[in-house]
Order: C-alpha cells, then sequence, then structure tokens
C-alpha cells in the first residue's frame, strides 16, 4: 500500500476525547492536507496498513485532531495510535517557491558563476528558517532570499549566493 511517492503527513500521538479524535503529530504535508473527506494511507503500529477517510478535522491547542470513519469511539481510536500517516505525492499542491525536501536533496549548490559548491544532503527545519544542509561535513546553508537566488528542479541545481565563510572558513580569513 504504501508507495515510493508516498510523503509523510505525520502520526498519531493519542486519543483525544470519547469521540474517537486522534491527536496528529503533523508534519508540514499533514496538517494542510487533514481534510475531511481525505484519504489518508497509516501503517499501524503492528505493522499492518490500511487506507482512511478523514471523517472530521479540528485545531485544538495548535495540535491537529482528526476522527476517521469506522473509528467512532475511544476504544476503537486507540488502536490508532502510533500508526504513521502518509500521502500520495499527486495530492500535494505546492505554492510557488515551496518545495519538497525530496526535492531538494540531490541538487548542486553552485555560486553565481556556475562553480559546484557543494550537494545538499538534507533539509533541516528550524523556527526561524529551513537550512539546506551541504556535504559531508553537513554546512547549513539558510533557505533565504538573501542566499538563495534559484532553484531548478529540472537541471537540480541551486545557485546562491553567499557571504564569504559560510562554507568555507579559509575564505572568512582572507576577507
Amino acid at each position: 500500500m504504501t508507495t515510493p511517492s508516498d510523503l509523510s503527513a505525520g502520526r498519531i500521538v493519542g486519543v483525544f476525547g470519547l469521540r474517537g479524535e486522534c491527536k496528529i503529530e503533523a508534519t508540514r504535508l499533514g496538517a494542510a492536507a487533514l481534510a475531511v473527506g481525505s484519504l489518508v494511507r497509516v501503517r499501524l503500529a503492528d505493522g499492518s496498513q490500511r487506507e482512511l477517510r478523514v471523517r472530521a478535522t479540528r485545531m485544538h491547542k495548535g495540535r491537529p485532531l482528526a476522527a476517521f470513519d469506522g473509528f467512532d469511539d475511544v476504544a476503537a481510536a486507540a488502536a490508532l495510535v502510533g500508526a504513521t500517516l502518509a500521502l500520495d505525492r499527486s495530492d500535494v499542491v505546492l505554492s510557488p517557491g515551496e518545495y519538497l525536501d525530496t526535492d531538494l536533496v540531490g541538487c548542486a549548490l553552485e555560486d553565481s558563476a556556475g562553480a559546484a559548491l557543494g550537494d545538499v544532503v538534507a533539509v533541516e527545519h528550524y523556527p526561524a528558517q529551513d537550512m539546506l544542509v551541504i556535504g559531508p561535513g553537513r554546512t547549513l546553508v539558510p533557505m533565504v532570499r538573501a542566499f538563495v537566488k534559484s532553484i531548478d528542479l529540472g537541471r537540480r541545481r541551486i545557485s546562491v549566493d553567499l557571504p564569504p565563510g559560510l562554507l568555507d572558513e579559509r575564505e572568512a580569513d582572507r576577507g
């Protein structure tokens, strides 16, 4: 049931109330995608997989709650605790300038002259901004417009204009 095109939507971390609502620890995609009537693939704690239809959603103290068809009380919903949620990539709509982490990993970072600076090995999310993680040294490059000039997913290139020393401390010493 889970396919390579699946994207993590989060996981079910607990039950809320008596009507089968589940507390969701949602990813950024999951928080936006849990809509009434939508289908979500789940992998249960025992390893089994199934598809669930969202019956209701709401926010409670900054956390999404979701209820699923067929899980109408606290006992039934408790069976879902620990399940991971997945969305099909084709169901995810991104706004202009939004990217999936999986699309950025593997892109080559290059300066304005086209010189290679390293490859994106991960994307990390911090409160102030997201960071590209570059190379085996895991250097962090903030994903801000001042540094990231363009992203070309077709060519797998990210063009940047970085201050001296951000990727190489020796450059900062020369400046």
